[in-house]
């Protein structure tokens, strides 16, 4: 038999025979019947191979130079409806709302689209070199945008094409790094590093709104480019493998044989339609109903803190509660706060408790998600990540497009009340609750008791 390293990210066991040991998780991966004795049975090698991780040295460097990255990456996409109202008022007056809104979602589902390539090219280069080429290409791409904010072709290839291409090195870098340094504190882990999104989220919000009422929208996007390189550089450089990845392999379509791995792969990409309708459309749900812009702006700097929270609280509840009894409980709220408040959301205050319950549950989403994952195949969790966010490419696409169509055949953009909004509203919330269901089969393929750590 083939010496199995003790490595994690070179670990080479084979779907579904992955356990997580002591305290570490309660997770048993499911077996498939058609897989051999040998496949499903589990070396000593890979019992241990998380207590080879050191949970933490080095590890901590990790996580801030990953937390910094997210900041600059998902600062961009958690505030683009703040970019978006504005583009719609001045330069891009006559384009349609579900136009504009598919540049930024033609850059986010970049990011998913591409993840298992980016892997592959990190290890071609190093997590180092995808790092310093992933923040290079974002602020060249938001300096780029400054200069197309009239042309909605040119914001096309900027903030789509260009700036998702830079998102996604760093994206699938902050997502597998963490996992090479830790085990029982993944979650917490995993929680510090998309907290730098929420907090860059937050602050650009409020930042990109005085910007642009000093400034303007192209000044505002050169400004935006220059902070991205001048501080995300520095942070790429400090990136460091613990082990090299050449070993691992390019897809392994058999952990699909995994019930709650598909499951929970299925239930993202649900999910993934729902996630940026909040932030996107609360600036113009705010306007509709006699609301400023400076207060839309700032519904989504509270959205966006209120994701900080949940990234970071979601993290040491994966650890202690178990990451798939937390991601269960995210998407519950989500489908919650989007089916019971935001339809009836006619006023400030409502806007606001839907805005702290949603951003909860969508911090939380992008921390319990991959937590999860990283538990049920803690040798090789980038390249099961890898191939499970691929499949979030399409609802990140279409997601909020879909709801600015809605938006457009109500004719929300004429309206003074929050009736117009509600097909789109209930379009996110319907599917947030059928993710949540499969998140449901997930959790009950793993352990059909509720109440354990799972």
């Amino acid at each position: 038999m083939a010496t199995i390293t003790t490595t994690a990210t070179e670990l080479q066991t084979i779907p579904g025979a992955e356990e997580r040991n002591g305290n570490d998780s309660n997770i048993q991966t499911n077996r498939d019947p058609q897989l051999s004795e040998r496949d499903v049975q589990p070396s000593a090698d890979a019992a241990n191979v998380t207590t080879a991780i050191p949970d933490g040295g080095y590890g901590w460097i990790i996580v801030l130079s990953c937390s910094t990255l997210t900041f600059h990456f998902n600062g961009l996409t958690g505030s683009w409806g703040v970019l978006q109202a504005h583009l719609l008022e001045d330069p891009l007056t006559g384009v349609p709302t579900s136009t504009v809104t598919f540049v930024g979602s033609l850059c986010v589902a970049l990011v998913v689209a591409l993840g298992v390539f980016s892997i592959r090219l990190s290890r071609w280069i190093g997590a180092r070199g995808s790092a310093l080429a992933g923040v290079t290409i974002l602020g060249l791409a938001e300096v780029f945008s400054g200069f197309t904010t009239s042309n909605i072709g040119g914001l096309f290839g900027a903030s789509g094409v260009m700036a998702g291409l830079g998102m996604c090195l760093l994206y699938a870098i902050s997502n597998s790094l963490p996992t090479q340094y830790f085990s029982s504190k993944l979650g917490t882990a995993n929680g510090l590093v998309k907290l730098g999104g929420g907090v860059g989220a937050t602050v650009l919000a409020v930042a990109l709104e005085a910007l642009i009422q000093k400034v303007g929208i192209p000044w505002t996007f050169r400004i935006l480019g220059f902070i991205t390189l001048s501080t995300g550089l520095p942070a790429a450089w400090l990136i460091k493998e613990r082990a090299p990845t050449h070993n691992v392999p390019f897809l392994d379509l058999r952990m699909f044989r995994n019930v709650a791995y598909t499951s929970v792969s299925i239930a993202a990409a649900l999910g993934t339609f729902t996630l940026f309708v909040p932030p996107y459309f609360l600036p113009l749900v705010a306007r509709s109903v006699g609301l400023s812009s400076g207060t839309g702006a700032a519904l989504v700097a509270g959205f966006n803190g209120c994701t900080a929270v949940g990234r970071l609280a979601s993290g040491p509840l994966c650890d202690k509660l178990g990451a798939a009894n937390t991601f269960l409980m995210t998407m519950a709220l989500s489908t919650l706060s989007m089916l019971a408040i935001w339809p009836f959301a006619n006023n400030l205050g409502l806007l606001v408790v839907f805005a702290m319950l949603n951003g909860v549950a969508n911090g939380s989403f992008f921390v319990a998600m991959p937590t999860v994952v990283a538990n049920m195949f803690p040798g090789r969790a980038a390249l099961a990540m890898g191939q499970s966010i691929t499949g979030w490419t399409i609802g990140y696409l279409l997601g909020s497009p879909i709801a600015g169509y809605l938006l457009t055949a109500t004719g929300a953009d004429q309206s003074g009340s929050i009736d117009a909004y509600r097909p789109a509203i209930f379009y996110s919330g319907v599917t947030a609750l059928v993710s949540s269901l499969f998140v449901l089969l997930a959790r009950l393929s793993l352990d059909r008791k509720l109440w354990k750590k799972v």
